[in-house]
């Protein structure tokens, strides 16, 4: 079963979409098997990550950002923004696709992993993620 999520980001960070996600595992009605996430953009990625404590979050995101800055002179692809090369160089060091295992009709994350969208872009945006639950 195919499923396309819109999810509407309101700039750079990481944005949970779990519950979503979970909805659609248990409206799917697989008991065993495995959720695919594909998120189709070059300038955001996916991930599982603590959802618990939100510094976990905030240091993640500062430690991407440091690691690539906005307008470095190496940079040849700037026509559209400060943020564009640094968002597609963060997309490609990190994941674009997710594969979380299906038991007993619910997702097999731990007691502190939650989904997120990484959004790369400083403005607001329609991303889509595709999800495949088979």
């Amino acid at each position: 079963m195919i499923f396309t999520l819109k999810l509407a980001v309101k700039g750079q960070g990481l944005h949970a979409f779990t519950d979503d996600v979970k909805n659609l595992v248990q409206q799917s009605g697989v008991n065993e098997g495995l959720c695919t996430l594909f998120v189709q953009h070059t300038s955001a990625s996916l991930l599982v990550q603590e959802n618990y404590d939100p510094s976990a979050q905030h240091d993640l995101e500062n430690w991407l950002n440091r690691l690539v800055p906005e307008r470095d002179p190496l940079y040849t692809h700037t026509l559209e923004g400060d943020d564009d090369m640094p968002a597609h160089i963060k997309a490609a060091l990190t994941a674009t696709s997710l594969g979380i295992p299906i038991i007993d009709g619910a997702l097999a994350l731990g007691t502190w992993q939650g989904i997120y969208l990484w959004e790369h872009r400083r403005g607001e945006t329609l991303r889509n993620v595709v999800m495949h639950v088979s």
